[in-house]
């Protein structure tokens, strides 16, 4: 019997998913370096089978045995289509075209979707009045600390509704993974066995589309990306992905995605020398006020203190 999810986080949970913020806040830069001299196609497949080899290292080195039942690899592939083929490409050729401040917005409706699926899909991840009210606060804090980019030219909607099909794909992907927990599979085995996937899925489909002459080509600069994007925020947020998951549940989880943008944005202020704007910390103000909400603790003990 397994472990009942818990739908309020404590501090173990809430710092992982600000680990995996930061580390999927890193993906946006990524991208935008490999982008330069990479097809998307081709980034996503090098993304999954780089970060394939380095799980399947960590399952070695952990001495973990892969699981040989065909109904776990089949929900593998399921995984590796539907939360790694689909949106990562998606995200990857969106970002051709638009902004990454734009694109990380739109990837920050994943909760919204991850709230209607959750309850249509899941007995016991029912979307609370305090819980959807917290998701559109920290939405709205995502947009007001980016802000929307300012352009004479219009922005093209075929990129920007591809990702949002991507945020919705996230969306599926957190509750189908819920059934590794039910399977009783080790998430560093869900990790490997997902990117292993869509990496056998991906990498043919590059091939034959956009073919190998650009890896020749490509700089110094792109490879770093790609391998950051492989190994960390691919191999290692995985592991912190699946772990959450198995203990905190879909919707909880994806509200990772509004937190992605303020991790952005620090690790431009810590590395980049970037600097942070009053309307920026309001930003984050608004979304550390909707994820109080979507946690739900301090809102009660206040309620309770004025009865």
């Amino acid at each position: 019997m397994t472990s009942p999810i818990s739908l309020t986080m404590g501090l173990r949970e809430w710092t992982l998913l600000l680990v995996l913020s930061l580390l999927w806040g890193g993906s946006f830069f990524f991208v935008g370096v490999a982008v330069q001299d990479l097809p998307p196609l081709t980034i996503v497949a090098l993304r999954v089978s780089l970060a394939a080899v380095g799980l399947w290292c960590v399952v070695l080195i952990l001495g973990l045995r892969p699981p040989r039942q065909w109904q776990v690899w089949l929900a593998f592939l399921g995984m590796g289509t539907i939360n790694n083929a689909i949106p990562f490409s998606l995200i990857v050729w969106g970002q051709t075209q638009i902004a990454s401040g734009l694109a990380s917005i739109l990837n920050a409706t994943t909760p919204l979707f991850t709230v209607v699926v959750a309850t249509c899909l899941l007995t016991d991840e029912r979307a609370t009045p305090l819980k959807v009210l917290g998701v559109v606060i920290g939405f709205l804090g995502v947009v007001v600390m980016i802000g929307l980019p300012a352009s004479s030219e219009p922005t093209p909607w075929v990129p920007q509704l591809a990702i949002l099909c991507a945020a919705m794909s996230y969306a599926f992907g957190g509750v189908y993974g819920r059934r590794f927990k039910a399977l009783g599979v080790h998430p560093i085995l869900t990790a490997a066995g997902q990117v292993t996937a869509s990496g056998l899925i991906m990498m043919p489909i590059a091939m034959s589309l956009e073919g190998t002459q650009a890896l020749s080509t490509a700089s110094v600069q792109s490879w770093g990306a790609i391998l950051g994007l492989a190994l960390f925020s691919t191999s290692l947020a995985y592991i912190i992905y699946f772990k959450l998951l198995e203990s905190a549940g879909a919707t909880n989880l994806l509200l990772v995605t509004l937190l992605v943008p303020g991790s952005a944005i620090l690790l431009g202020i810590l590395f980049l020398n970037e600097s942070i704007t009053a309307t920026q910390l309001a930003g984050l103000g608004l979304i550390a006020l909707g994820l109080s909400a979507i946690d739900g603790r301090l809102w009660s003990r206040v309620v309770a203190a004025r009865l």
